[in-house]
């Protein structure tokens, strides 16, 4: 019952996207150091995401019986809550990357005849924005890496002459999606990426970037009756099940030789 993640370890990693976003805050006095180590630091309070599943009801398949299928995931937006500093870049940060979402540095806010000019999704969503959730030992970790993230909305923040506090800004962000796990090329080539637990049997394929596909090797009479890892063949998972569950063949095991299933058993 003690091995339960504690809330207050965690870290917020923001990055921005193209060098034009950039530069705009350079100009507002918000330089990409800050950006990088400083924002993420000063976030008080942060969720990790979640998503559900938009579903359909099916009738008149089965007599008596509706079925209920998944057909689209949606994302929820998240909420970030942000200590602001005493020079109050934390509150720029987000208000002037609104500002550059708008078209703000194409026009002058004072004169009268300003408007709105929207910017493509491509120059201000960011997709390297991650929310890491650690252990005190470091060791044990969770990472979420948001794509398509930019703010939604920046909430009133009140200010009170009566018992003086930290000040703090409350923030919406909205994402196309998230990748659960590490996604980085180091991870990726350490093949230690998206939480897949490799070398327990099946190992990712470095020359083919579908997941499903893993380097199997037969070792006995043409048969499947022991698999290893090899980087001799690739054969893909799903020929893998076909020839399991119609080849008639015994167990099959991995290469520490515990077993990974048998006749008829479908692996994934």
């Amino acid at each position: 019952m003690q091995n339960v993640a504690q809330t207050s370890h965690y870290l917020v990693k923001f990055a921005l996207p193209v060098s034009s976003v950039r530069s705009y805050l350079r100009r507002k006095g918000i330089n990409d150091r800050f950006v990088a180590e400083d924002a993420g630091l000063l976030v008080s309070d942060a969720v990790l995401p979640g998503s559900a599943l938009a579903s359909v009801n099916v009738a008149g398949d089965f007599q008596g019986v509706i079925e209920r299928f998944a057909h689209t995931r949606n994302f929820t937006q998240i909420n970030l809550e942000f200590y602001v500093d005493n020079d109050y870049t934390s509150l720029k940060f987000i208000e002037h990357w609104m500002e550059f979402i708008t078209g703000a540095s194409e026009n002058d806010p004072a004169r009268d005849t300003y408007h709105f000019q929207l910017r493509y999704p491509s120059e201000y969503k960011s997709n390297e924005t991650r929310i890491v959730k650690f252990e005190r030992d470091y060791n044990r970790f969770l990472e979420y890496k948001f794509i398509g993230l930019f703010p939604l909305s920046l909430n009133s923040t009140r200010v009170s002459y009566q018992g003086s506090q930290v000040l703090k800004a409350s923030a919406s962000f909205s994402f196309d999606r998230y990748i659960c796990g590490e996604s980085t090329s180091l991870v990726r080539d350490l093949l230690k990426a998206y939480n897949n637990i490799f070398g327990r049997g099946n190992t990712y394929d470095a020359n083919n970037s579908s997941l499903s596909s893993y380097r199997i090797k037969s070792s006995t009479n043409g048969g499947l009756n022991q698999a290893s890892l090899n980087q001799s063949s690739v054969l893909n998972s799903s020929a893998l099940v076909q020839r399991m569950t119609t080849g008639g063949i015994g167990q099959v095991n991995n290469a520490t030789g515990q077993s990974i299933g048998s006749v008829g058993q479908v692996i994934s």
